[in-house]
């Protein structure tokens, strides 16, 4: 059975200072890469992140920790953002 959270997801990796640092899992952030934080899924494993306000998904593997944020539940790489349409925030599904 898949676990799904609804939640509300952030980003990271542009302006921030994130991109080439060493993340969790030990491999090198790339924010062009279709990534993701999540705090308990396990580095490697793939998750479906779809956008409530305009149903599109990407799906990215979890290769960091986070978000250290109270209400959020994943921070997507730049790329991950942008394939679904995400500005700062966004409410979507995680599968």
């Amino acid at each position: 059975m898949t676990k799904v959270e609804s939640c509300i997801a952030s980003h990271y990796g542009v302006g921030d200072g994130y991109h080439g640092r060493r993340t969790a899992s030990g491999e090198r952030f790339n924010t062009h890469a279709m990534t993701a934080a999540h705090r308990t899924r396990r580095f490697g494993s793939r998750v479906t992140v779809t956008n409530l306000a305009n149903g599109r998904s990407v799906t990215v593997r979890i290769n960091d920790r986070g978000p250290f944020v109270r209400g959020r539940c994943i921070d997507l790489s730049h790329a991950a953002a942008r394939a679904i349409g995400m500005g700062g925030l966004a409410r979507v599904t995680v599968e």
